[in-house]
Protein backbone atom coordinates (compact mmCIF):
# COMPACT_ATOMS: atom_id res chain seq x y z
CA UNK A 1 0.00 0.00 0.00
CA UNK A 2 1.36 3.40 -1.00
CA UNK A 3 1.26 5.80 1.95
CA UNK A 4 3.09 8.62 0.18
CA UNK A 5 1.28 11.97 0.53
CA UNK A 6 -0.72 13.09 -2.48
CA UNK A 7 1.10 15.81 -4.37
CA UNK A 8 -0.59 19.20 -4.35
CA UNK A 9 -1.03 21.85 -7.02
CA UNK A 10 1.63 23.86 -5.18
CA UNK A 11 4.05 20.93 -5.50
CA UNK A 12 3.43 20.76 -9.25
CA UNK A 13 3.82 24.53 -9.69
CA UNK A 14 7.03 24.56 -7.68
CA UNK A 15 8.46 21.81 -9.87
CA UNK A 16 7.32 23.59 -13.02
CA UNK A 17 9.01 26.88 -12.15
CA UNK A 18 12.14 25.04 -11.05
CA UNK A 19 12.33 23.44 -14.48
CA UNK A 20 11.32 26.51 -16.51
CA UNK A 21 12.97 29.60 -15.07
CA UNK A 22 12.36 32.12 -17.84
CA UNK A 23 9.42 34.57 -17.67
CA UNK A 24 6.24 33.52 -19.50
CA UNK A 25 4.70 35.98 -21.96
CA UNK A 26 1.59 37.58 -20.45
CA UNK A 27 -1.24 36.32 -22.70
CA UNK A 28 0.14 32.78 -22.58
CA UNK A 29 0.65 32.62 -18.81
CA UNK A 30 -2.96 31.70 -18.06
CA UNK A 31 -2.94 28.96 -20.73
CA UNK A 32 0.13 27.36 -19.15
CA UNK A 33 -1.22 27.71 -15.61
CA UNK A 34 -4.63 26.19 -16.42
CA UNK A 35 -3.07 23.31 -18.34
CA UNK A 36 -0.67 22.62 -15.47
CA UNK A 37 -3.48 22.56 -12.89
CA UNK A 38 -5.66 20.35 -15.10
CA UNK A 39 -2.87 17.85 -15.75
CA UNK A 40 -1.97 17.74 -12.05
CA UNK A 41 -5.53 17.21 -10.79
CA UNK A 42 -6.04 14.38 -13.26
CA UNK A 43 -2.70 12.77 -12.37
CA UNK A 44 -3.71 12.44 -8.71
CA UNK A 45 -7.28 11.27 -9.41
CA UNK A 46 -7.65 7.57 -8.60
CA UNK A 47 -10.09 7.03 -11.48
CA UNK A 48 -7.86 8.61 -14.11
CA UNK A 49 -5.88 6.45 -16.52
CA UNK A 50 -3.42 7.92 -19.01
CA UNK A 51 -4.01 6.91 -22.63
CA UNK A 52 -2.80 8.07 -26.08
CA UNK A 53 -6.01 10.03 -26.81
CA UNK A 54 -5.53 12.02 -23.61
CA UNK A 55 -1.89 12.60 -24.63
CA UNK A 56 -3.04 13.86 -28.04
CA UNK A 57 -5.44 16.26 -26.32
CA UNK A 58 -2.67 17.69 -24.14
CA UNK A 59 -0.25 18.03 -27.05
CA UNK A 60 -2.87 19.61 -29.31
CA UNK A 61 -4.00 22.07 -26.63
CA UNK A 62 -0.44 23.13 -25.92
CA UNK A 63 0.58 23.46 -29.57
CA UNK A 64 -2.50 25.39 -30.66
CA UNK A 65 -2.71 27.79 -27.75
CA UNK A 66 1.05 28.38 -27.69
CA UNK A 67 1.20 29.13 -31.43
CA UNK A 68 3.10 32.33 -32.03
CA UNK A 69 4.86 32.20 -28.66
CA UNK A 70 8.14 34.09 -28.57
CA UNK A 71 10.86 33.19 -28.14
CA UNK A 72 9.98 30.04 -30.09
CA UNK A 73 12.86 28.20 -28.40
CA UNK A 74 11.10 28.46 -25.02
CA UNK A 75 8.15 26.29 -26.11
CA UNK A 76 10.07 23.03 -25.71
CA UNK A 77 11.15 24.06 -22.21
CA UNK A 78 7.56 24.95 -21.27
CA UNK A 79 6.18 21.62 -22.50
CA UNK A 80 8.96 19.72 -20.79
CA UNK A 81 8.24 21.52 -17.50
CA UNK A 82 4.49 20.86 -17.80
CA UNK A 83 4.95 17.11 -18.24
CA UNK A 84 7.72 16.66 -15.70
CA UNK A 85 5.90 18.73 -13.07
CA UNK A 86 3.21 16.00 -13.04
CA UNK A 87 5.92 13.33 -13.05
CA UNK A 88 5.39 12.37 -16.69
CA UNK A 89 7.59 12.25 -19.78
CA UNK A 90 7.24 14.88 -22.53
CA UNK A 91 8.73 12.38 -24.97
CA UNK A 92 6.00 9.86 -24.15
CA UNK A 93 3.26 12.46 -24.61
CA UNK A 94 4.63 13.49 -28.01
CA UNK A 95 5.29 9.92 -29.14
CA UNK A 96 1.87 8.59 -28.07
CA UNK A 97 0.08 11.58 -29.60
CA UNK A 98 1.82 11.14 -32.95
CA UNK A 99 1.25 7.38 -32.94
CA UNK A 100 -2.50 7.53 -32.24
CA UNK A 101 -2.95 10.26 -34.84
CA UNK A 102 -1.04 8.17 -37.38
CA UNK A 103 -3.54 5.31 -36.93
CA UNK A 104 -6.26 7.33 -38.68
CA UNK A 105 -4.12 8.50 -41.59
CA UNK A 106 -6.01 7.76 -44.78
CA UNK A 107 -9.28 7.00 -42.93
CA UNK A 108 -12.60 8.23 -44.25
CA UNK A 109 -15.18 9.40 -41.73
CA UNK A 110 -16.95 6.05 -42.11
CA UNK A 111 -13.69 4.21 -41.38
CA UNK A 112 -13.27 6.32 -38.28
CA UNK A 113 -16.80 5.67 -37.00
CA UNK A 114 -16.26 1.93 -37.51
CA UNK A 115 -13.49 2.07 -34.90
CA UNK A 116 -16.15 2.76 -32.25
CA UNK A 117 -18.24 -0.32 -33.05
CA UNK A 118 -18.18 -3.68 -31.20
CA UNK A 119 -15.60 -2.43 -28.72
CA UNK A 120 -16.31 -5.29 -26.31
CA UNK A 121 -14.76 -7.63 -28.86
CA UNK A 122 -11.65 -5.50 -29.39
CA UNK A 123 -10.08 -5.52 -25.92
CA UNK A 124 -6.78 -6.87 -27.20
CA UNK A 125 -6.70 -5.07 -30.52
CA UNK A 126 -4.02 -2.57 -31.41
CA UNK A 127 -4.29 0.93 -32.79
CA UNK A 128 -7.19 3.27 -32.15
CA UNK A 129 -9.77 0.51 -31.75
CA UNK A 130 -7.73 -1.15 -29.02
CA UNK A 131 -7.33 2.15 -27.18
CA UNK A 132 -11.07 2.84 -27.40
CA UNK A 133 -11.84 -0.70 -26.20
CA UNK A 134 -9.71 -0.16 -23.08
CA UNK A 135 -11.56 3.09 -22.38
CA UNK A 136 -14.95 1.43 -22.87
CA UNK A 137 -14.03 -1.44 -20.55
CA UNK A 138 -13.09 0.79 -17.62
CA UNK A 139 -15.71 0.53 -14.90
CA UNK A 140 -15.07 4.08 -13.74
CA UNK A 141 -13.75 5.85 -16.80
CA UNK A 142 -12.67 9.35 -15.80
CA UNK A 143 -13.77 11.50 -18.73
CA UNK A 144 -11.67 14.64 -19.04
CA UNK A 145 -11.44 17.63 -21.34
CA UNK A 146 -8.04 16.70 -22.88
CA UNK A 147 -9.45 13.27 -23.83
CA UNK A 148 -12.35 15.05 -25.55
CA UNK A 149 -9.96 17.35 -27.39
CA UNK A 150 -7.89 14.33 -28.42
CA UNK A 151 -10.99 12.69 -29.91
CA UNK A 152 -11.85 15.92 -31.70
CA UNK A 153 -8.30 16.18 -33.09
CA UNK A 154 -8.70 12.70 -34.57
CA UNK A 155 -12.07 13.70 -35.95
CA UNK A 156 -10.56 16.79 -37.57
CA UNK A 157 -8.13 14.49 -39.36
CA UNK A 158 -10.86 12.45 -41.06
CA UNK A 159 -13.85 14.81 -41.39
CA UNK A 160 -14.26 17.77 -43.71
CA UNK A 161 -14.73 21.29 -42.38
CA UNK A 162 -18.41 21.45 -43.35
CA UNK A 163 -19.22 18.41 -41.20
CA UNK A 164 -17.51 19.96 -38.19
CA UNK A 165 -19.23 23.32 -38.70
CA UNK A 166 -22.75 21.92 -39.12
CA UNK A 167 -24.10 21.84 -35.56
CA UNK A 168 -26.83 19.26 -36.18
CA UNK A 169 -24.56 16.84 -38.05
CA UNK A 170 -21.73 17.38 -35.58
CA UNK A 171 -23.91 16.70 -32.52
CA UNK A 172 -25.30 13.52 -34.12
CA UNK A 173 -21.74 12.39 -34.83
CA UNK A 174 -20.64 12.97 -31.24
CA UNK A 175 -23.61 10.96 -29.99
CA UNK A 176 -22.64 8.08 -32.26
CA UNK A 177 -19.00 8.14 -31.14
CA UNK A 178 -19.71 8.33 -27.40
CA UNK A 179 -22.47 5.74 -27.25
CA UNK A 180 -20.14 2.84 -26.47
CA UNK A 181 -17.50 4.66 -24.45
CA UNK A 182 -19.23 5.16 -21.08
CA UNK A 183 -18.83 8.86 -21.76
CA UNK A 184 -21.28 11.74 -21.55
CA UNK A 185 -22.09 13.15 -24.97
CA UNK A 186 -23.31 16.34 -23.28
CA UNK A 187 -20.00 16.90 -21.48
CA UNK A 188 -18.02 16.25 -24.64
CA UNK A 189 -20.21 18.57 -26.68
CA UNK A 190 -19.90 21.41 -24.15
CA UNK A 191 -16.13 20.94 -23.82
CA UNK A 192 -15.62 21.04 -27.58
CA UNK A 193 -17.89 24.05 -28.00
CA UNK A 194 -15.84 25.91 -25.39
CA UNK A 195 -12.57 24.68 -26.89
CA UNK A 196 -13.43 25.89 -30.38
CA UNK A 197 -14.71 29.20 -29.02
CA UNK A 198 -11.55 29.72 -26.98
CA UNK A 199 -9.36 28.99 -30.00
CA UNK A 200 -11.15 31.75 -31.93
CA UNK A 201 -10.90 34.22 -29.04
CA UNK A 202 -7.25 33.43 -28.45
CA UNK A 203 -6.47 33.91 -32.14
CA UNK A 204 -8.10 37.34 -31.90
CA UNK A 205 -6.07 38.16 -28.78
CA UNK A 206 -2.89 37.11 -30.58
CA UNK A 207 -3.71 39.42 -33.49
CA UNK A 208 -4.31 42.31 -31.08
CA UNK A 209 -0.99 41.56 -29.41
CA UNK A 210 0.78 41.44 -32.79
CA UNK A 211 -0.72 44.82 -33.70
CA UNK A 212 0.37 46.29 -30.36
CA UNK A 213 3.90 44.95 -30.76
CA UNK A 214 4.08 46.22 -34.34
CA UNK A 215 2.89 49.67 -33.20
CA UNK A 216 5.45 49.66 -30.39
CA UNK A 217 8.22 48.66 -32.80
CA UNK A 218 7.14 51.45 -35.15
CA UNK A 219 7.24 53.97 -32.29
CA UNK A 220 10.69 52.76 -31.23
CA UNK A 221 11.91 53.07 -34.81
CA UNK A 222 10.46 56.57 -35.11
CA UNK A 223 12.11 57.56 -31.81
CA UNK A 224 15.41 56.08 -33.01
CA UNK A 225 15.23 57.95 -36.30
CA UNK A 226 14.31 61.18 -34.50
CA UNK A 227 17.24 60.72 -32.10
CA UNK A 228 19.62 60.05 -34.99
CA UNK A 229 18.34 63.12 -36.84
CA UNK A 230 18.78 65.22 -33.70
CA UNK A 231 22.31 63.88 -33.21
CA UNK A 232 23.15 64.66 -36.84
CA UNK A 233 21.75 68.15 -36.39
CA UNK A 234 23.90 68.70 -33.30
CA UNK A 235 27.00 67.36 -35.07
CA UNK A 236 26.35 69.51 -38.14
CA UNK A 237 25.74 72.53 -35.93
CA UNK A 238 28.95 71.85 -34.01
CA UNK A 239 30.98 71.42 -37.21
CA UNK A 240 29.49 74.59 -38.66
CA UNK A 241 30.28 76.46 -35.46
CA UNK A 242 33.87 75.20 -35.47
CA UNK A 243 34.27 76.16 -39.13
CA UNK A 244 32.85 79.61 -38.47
CA UNK A 245 35.17 80.12 -35.50
CA UNK A 246 38.17 79.02 -37.58
CA UNK A 247 37.22 81.30 -40.46
CA UNK A 248 36.78 84.23 -38.06
CA UNK A 249 40.20 83.52 -36.59
CA UNK A 250 41.80 83.34 -40.03
CA UNK A 251 40.23 86.67 -40.99
CA UNK A 252 41.57 88.32 -37.84
CA UNK A 253 45.05 87.24 -38.75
Amino acid sequence: MNNAPVRTVSDAKRDFYTLHTRPINSIYRRVVDELLVEMHLLSVNVDFAYDPIYALGIVTTFDRFMEGYEPESDKASLFNALCRSVQSSPEQYRSDAEAIKATVTGFSLEDFKAQFENLSEAAYSGGLKGTLAKVASQEKFKYNRPFGIGLYTLLETVADADTLKNKEIFEALLKELTSGLNMSEDKLSKDLELYRSNLEKFAQAQEVMKDMLAAERKKREERRQAAEAKAEEIVESTVASDTETKETGDSAE
